[in-house]
């Protein structure tokens, strides 16, 4: 008998809303769920794993992944490094009725809905806009300029919010996994 395919989650919002964070909340209530690991150009952060937070691939990599069809969805963010959801892991994940949960920016969502439209997309909002701002600038992992860059893609992110199924708003973090895990369908634990 062959499984029934599950519904692929799709976690978008705005940067330093949290989706990193609520993404690794579920993993560590539901370790069965899967979490799709992205391919980026952009280096690696402190304490980033190549393989674990992200694949670190060149941009000549990167375009032999796009030029192959390797990628579910891609987009360059913030307009500076590029990002994309290898397509075989999830393809194979689903196959397998295994719960799926892809966390990706704005443009990728947008991608994956016209690809994928059964995915259940989801949008992480912030409580406000200064909690936002307070988050992106007590992360430290930015300096000013690029800060400044992701504080104007945000607001642009936060206009789509009306494009999702579900809005989940992050004011704290065990709220907003509660709810996502819900909205999963997943045994809240």
């Amino acid at each position: 008998m062959t499984p029934t395919p599950a519904r692929l989650t799709v976690l978008a919002g705005p940067t330093a809303v949290g989706k990193g964070t609520v993404s690794a909340d579920i993993r560590a209530r539901h370790p069965e769920v899967w979490l799709s690991v992205s391919a980026t150009t952009r280096p690696a952060r402190p304490g980033e794993i190549d393989g674990v937070h992200y694949h670190f691939v060149t941009e000549e990599a990167f375009d032999r992944m796009v030029e192959g069809g390797e990628l579910l969805e891609w987009a360059r963010v913030h307009g500076l490094n590029r990002y994309g959801t290898p397509r075989a892991p999830v393809e194979q994940r689903l196959a397998a009725g295994e719960a799926a949960l892809l966390e990706i920016d704005l443009q990728g969502a947008r991608q994956v809905r016209q690809t994928m439209p059964d995915a259940r997309f989801v949008f992480l909002a912030p409580p406000s806009w200064e909690e936002l701002e307070r988050r992106l600038v007590g992360r430290g992992t930015e300096d000013a300029e690029e800060r400044e860059r992701r504080l104007r893609t945000a607001r642009i992110e936060l206009a789509a919010e009306p494009e999702f199924d579900v809005v989940i708003v992050n004011d704290d973090v065990r709220r907003a996994t509660d709810e996502l895990i819900r909205v999963m369908g997943l045994v809240n634990r």
